[in-house]
């Protein structure tokens, strides 16, 4: 069984299901207009109740006497002006989980009038959600939690119609694309090494008919890739740099790069030991754009789309590389190395030279890149990076359209000084201060005489990390370059 749940707009009457479930603004009746009469009677009765104000998570609920929905339930929003994206995502997480709870296997799902869960935009927005919601990592488990009953949810809008379940058909194939990203970004590093992530890409390859060319140890010698070999070099498991192409048209032409570091100890500059388990997710770049990759076939999109993995474990041993080293990069230009736990940017040297070579319309590079951008935006947002105004408008509109959130950075013409090095070219690390910018900056180094271009630091974003009960990759980047992707095809 997919494991997914499946979303579409609620069929005409009659609507079968095992709950159809309101979801109510604090202070506001409950909206029926999607209701049969029956059924908004009932739940105008049910908010009549003595306590039900519609407060967050509050619950209210009745059996209806019918076999075609024989329950039905009230779920407070909260208030109306305090409703965002991550809560809204929180709710429809938690009302997937109550439905699931109760032996629902289809949830008829009416939402009030919103903007954020109104027009095509909102219609896509539940449904990736709702598609994600009872997503779980258990392929290592002996015994997995017993199966979800909820395998699908019936969605009642205000107003919907083809628009939205056009949307909503597009969402589903997005949520897929995540899906991978999250499978491949949780997979344990024991497992998950960089010949691991090219086989990976090759079976998407031949799933989708898609071009691939995987580079080994002598071919990243031979086009001298010296940055991916530095950071690979301490490993037992050696580095690889797949590129996969789908051409869906002849233009836009898009470059889209993905830091893979498979596991990252630190290297000599080791990590603390407290959470760098957490570092299998630093492969989460490498995962998004497998998932965007999966996500653009299924949908067919009309773009030539290039994508550049760069892969690396980086471990500590007698082939590592040391500070104080100096690295040449298939750019020629020469690195010296201060930190080598400041690898991300020195494979993405590699792999993003490499595709401006190619002179694509737009790079976009997606990296788990620094803490510092963590500090900065916290974990629920990614950086934005871009010389271009046009670029950066359309993934800031990407995002705000996606609720996925994004916040540009400054690309400052001191930082790109901060990071000139000494004894070579540039230096990898640049100071405690605006790491973010320095390490985004060290990355405007390699793309040539592209302008636009883009890095996100996903590094917040990319996975929940901690004790938090749903620790694991989020699948995060995904949808908000779908839609800038379907957007730029269509202008």
């Amino acid at each position: 069984m997919e494991r997914i749940v499946d979303v579409a707009l609620a069929p005409s009457e009659p609507h079968r299901g095992g709950l159809l479930l309101l979801g109510c603004f604090e202070g506001e009746a409950p909206d029926t207009s999607t209701l049969p009469g029956w059924a908004a009677d009932l739940a105008r009765s049910l908010a009549e109740r003595p306590g039900w104000k519609g407060r967050e998570a509050q619950w209210a609920e009745a059996d209806t006497g019918r076999e075609d929905l024989p329950h039905l339930a009230l779920r407070g929003l909260g208030k109306r002006q305090a409703m965002h994206v991550r809560k809204l995502a929180k709710w429809l997480g938690e009302t997937a989980a109550v439905a699931s709870l109760h032996g629902v296997a289809t949830l008829v799902l009416a939402m009030p009038g919103h903007e954020l869960a109104g027009g095509p935009s909102g219609a896509a927005y539940l449904a990736r959600n709702l598609a994600l919601s009872r997503y779980r990592y258990d392929a290592y488990q002996q015994q997995p939690e017993e199966a979800d009953t909820l395998v699908a949810v019936h969605l009642l809008l205000p107003g919907a119609g083809d628009a939205e379940a056009a949307a909503i058909a597009v969402a589903m194939e997005v949520a897929r694309g995540a899906l991978l990203t999250r499978d491949l970004a949780n997979a344990p590093p024991n497992v998950a090494n960089p010949e691991w992530m090219a086989e990976q890409a090759q079976r998407l390859a031949e799933r989708h008919g898609l071009e691939i060319e995987v580079l080994a140890t002598e071919d990243l010698e031979r086009l001298g890739m010296g940055g991916i070999l530095a950071v690979g070099g301490g490993s037992k498991n050696p580095p690889r740099l797949v590129k996969l192409t789908w051409r869906g048209a002849d233009s836009p032409r898009v470059a889209l790069v993905g830091k893979g570091v498979t596991f990252d100890t630190g290297g000599i500059s080791i990590k603390p030991a407290k959470d760098m388990d957490e570092m299998k997710w630093d492969k989460s770049g490498a995962c998004t754009v497998l998932g965007l990759v999966e996500a653009v076939a299924r949908l067919r999109l009309p773009v030539q789309l290039t994508a550049y993995l760069p892969l690396a474990e980086n471990m500590p041993g007698g082939g590592s590389y040391r500070p104080g080293d100096i690295v040449r990069t298939h750019s020629g230009k020469t690195v010296e190395v201060l930190n080598t736990d400041a690898e991300g940017r020195i494979i993405l040297a590699d792999a993003l030279s490499w595709a401006a070579e190619q002179n694509p319309d737009y790079i976009v590079e997606y990296s788990t890149l620094t803490g510092a951008c963590v500090v900065a935006l916290g974990a629920t947002g990614a950086g934005l990076y871009t010389p271009s105004d046009e670029l950066a408008a359309g993934l800031l509109g990407a995002a705000e359209a996606t609720g996925e959130r994004l916040w540009r950075m400054p690309l400052w013409p001191e930082f790109k000084e901060a990071v000139k090095g000494s004894h070579a070219d540039l230096r990898n690390v640049a100071g405690r201060w605006g790491g973010a910018n320095t390490a985004a900056a060290f990355l405007s180094h390699f793309v040539g005489d592209a302008e636009r271009w883009a890095h996100l630091d996903i590094a917040g974003p990319a996975y929940i990390g901690g004790e938090d009960a749903q620790r694991g990759a989020t699948g995060y980047g995904v949808a908000l370059t779908i839609q800038w992707l379907r957007s730029l095809a269509a202008s």
